[in-house]
């Protein structure tokens, strides 16, 4: 009988050492102290590991390039492992370890880059373009003619704090899938109204969108699945998808609008709509909230 030493066995499956472009949103979890993790989801092109932490979710996701760069992943070259989920990994201490492969970040992203100034007549003007492209559009969101998305449009289109609050939070974790229908649109809105609310001069929706993020992210680890508690935290910092910004940009007058959009709206079942519907409901905040402080 051979017995095959446990050295022997670290040389025949060797640990192999790679570096990806992470993105900043990671780097408290990665630079804090080494911690077991878990496969929370894998797919061919992406691989979601669950840390869990005393203050907030994280999931991190790590992506290939032909996947939606998320707000909290690192994005590398190469196959991903085989993994299943359930399976042990580590994070922190600078590394991602999963199975053989360690992962540290090479260089690293902003999800939150941002706008600079943007001329509110112009935002305006864009308003009319982009709801035009997503009702001609075959995707739909998940939640439509639902009475708290209905009165979270309302609620935000009238800067109503209750109104908005009350939908969001009947909102959080609303619809199946690893992020709901509810939790999608409440991202779309929070990174809208932050962004383009900075980039208007329209303080006010900067400030509702500050009470609606420590609304949806309350206990959010509690209320949605892992994987959408973390891109709700990461939202309510303003952080997005790479779709996510491009549609942002475009609305800002940095790039073509039908074919950042139409980007969006192709990600997953109803994920890209959910988003597109919340940035709409944003958009249209910001551009009434600067139309009334303009009256005054």
């Amino acid at each position: 009988m051979t017995v095959v030493t446990r050295s022997k066995a670290r040389r025949a499956h060797p640990r192999t050492d790679t570096t990806g472009a992470a993105s900043t949103a990671l780097r408290p979890v990665l630079e804090s102290p080494r911690r077991p993790a878990r496969v929370l989801a894998a797919f061919s092109s992406g691989i979601y590991l669950e840390v869990r932490t005393e203050l907030e979710p994280h999931v991190i996701a790590v992506v290939t390039g032909s996947a939606v760069r998320l707000p909290n992943s690192m994005v590398v070259t190469g196959p991903m492992p085989q993994v299943t989920v359930g399976d042990e990994a580590h994070v922190g201490d600078g590394s991602i370890e999963i199975g053989r492969l360690s992962l540290r970040a090479g260089r690293w992203w902003n999800p939150a880059p941002v706008l600079g100034p943007v001329d509110p007549v112009r935002l305006a003007a864009s308003l009319p373009r982009m709801t035009g492209l997503c009702d001609r559009s075959t995707r739909r969101p998940g939640l439509a003619g639902n009475d708290a998305a209905d009165l979270l449009a309302e609620g935000c289109a009238q800067a109503s704090l209750l109104r908005g609050v009350m939908a969001a939070e009947q909102l959080v974790g609303l619809g199946p899938g690893l992020t709901p229908s509810g939790d999608d649109m409440l991202a779309g809105l929070l990174v809208a109204l932050r962004h383009l609310g900075t980039a208007a001069g329209a303080p006010r929706a900067v400030w509702l969108a500050d009470w609606l993020a420590a609304a949806v992210t309350f206990d959010a680890r509690g209320r949605t699945t892992p994987i959408s508690a973390t891109l709700l935290h990461c939202a309510a910092r303003g952080e997005a998808s790479g779709e996510v910004l491009a549609v942002l940009r475009a609305l800002a007058g940095r790039q073509a609008l039908e074919p950042a959009l139409h980007r969006l709206l192709q990600l997953g079942h109803t994920s890209g709509a959910d988003l597109a519907w919340g940035l709409r409901i944003g958009l249209t905040s910001v551009v009434n909230l600067k139309d009334r402080a303009s009256e005054h």
